[in-house]
């Protein structure tokens, strides 16, 4: 697998709960985050460490290799260092289609997410 996208950015929320996000973004519909484009299709968990680890399947069905990588690391004041990494196989895709995979992981992750805490 080969990286083609990493973000780091931080979530008011401990890593346990963020860790939780990630692996049931459904569970809590008072806070529905998770909003999947037509080309979208929802994520298993492939790997789980909580608190600390989290990786899902791909979100696309054109990219069926793709895996997604969240490492959380407490930040020392209550929240979480959170990190995506995109994982594909080769070939690696276009950099049209990799703008919109990272555009896509970034407003899920560090906008729809992160609101949902609250921020």
């Amino acid at each position: 697998m080969i990286e083609v996208g990493t973000r780091r950015r931080g979530q008011p929320a401990p890593p346990q709960v963020v860790a939780e996000s990630l692996q049931q973004p459904d569970r809590d519909p008072a806070r529905p985050w998770m909003r999947l484009l037509a080309d979208e299709q929802p994520p298993r968990v492939v790997e789980a460490r909580p608190p600390e680890l989290v990786v899902w399947s791909s979100l696309w069905a054109t990219r069926p290799d793709a895996l997604v990588r969240f490492d959380l690391v407490s930040d020392g004041r209550g929240g979480t260092d959170v990190r995506w990494t995109l994982l594909v196989a080769e070939p690696v895709p276009d950099a049209s289609k990799l703008g919109h995979l990272r555009k896509r992981l970034n407003q899920l992750i560090n906008a729809d997410l992160r609101y949902s805490y609250g921020q």
